[in-house]
C-alpha cells in the first residue's frame, strides 16, 4: 500500500466543513432563563431541542421562583407555597398535589443538575413560560408580576 497525498478537492471540503462547524459553534450561545424579569444564573444552562421543547435545571428555576426543592434518591420534591412537585428522574409519571400528571419527557441529569420540560414547570406552579428560540432565551412570568409591571406606568399618568 502506497501513500497518496489527499487531493485538493478533498482538502477543501474538509476546510468548509471545519469552517462551517465552527462557525456555528462560535456563534451559538447559551439558553438564558429570565423569571419576573430578573436573569437567573445557572452552572448548567437550559438544553433545547431542535422541536423547540427546552428543559431547564430544576433547582435554579425553583429557587427562582421561591420554592424549596429536596432531593431524595431518584425522587425530586419541589414545594412552593401551596403547590407541591413530585418528579423521579428517568420516569414520566409525576405528580403536582398529589394528582398524576404525566409527563412529554422524563426527568435527566446533565452534569449533577436534574433537568426537567419547561411545561412540566408551568404546568405545575401555575407560572407563564414561553421559550424564544430567535433570542434563545427562556420567561418564566409568575401570575401578577407582569399585570403589575404593566399597570405601573398606566397608574403615574
Amino acid at each position: 500500500m502506497t501513500y497518496r497525498p489527499p487531493s485538493f478537492r478533498s482538502l477543501v471540503l474538509a476546510a468548509a466543513v471545519a469552517t462551517i462547524g465552527a462557525a456555528s459553534y462560535a456563534f451559538s450561545r447559551p439558553v438564558d432563563i429570565v423569571v419576573d424579569g430578573q436573569r437567573v444564573d445557572s452552572d448548567v444552562p437550559p438544553v433545547s431541542t431542535a422541536g423547540n421543547h427546552v428543559y431547564v435545571p430544576v433547582r435554579s428555576l425553583a429557587d427562582a421562583l421561591g420554592a424549596q426543592t429536596a432531593v431524595d434518591g431518584t425522587n425530586i420534591y419541589v414545594v412552593r407555597g401551596a403547590q407541591s412537585l413530585r418528579l423521579r428522574i428517568g420516569d414520566r409519571k409525576a405528580s403536582v398535589n398529589g394528582m398524576p400528571l404525566t409527563l412529554e419527557h422524563a426527568p435527566f441529569r446533565v452534569r449533577g443538575r436534574v433537568m426537567v420540560g419547561l411545561r412540566a414547570i408551568a404546568r405545575a406552579f401555575g407560572v407563564h413560560a414561553s421559550y424564544d428560540a430567535r433570542t434563545a432565551r427562556v420567561d418564566v412570568m409568575s401570575p401578577g408580576i407582569g399585570e403589575a409591571a404593566a399597570a405601573t406606568p398606566a397608574q403615574a399618568q
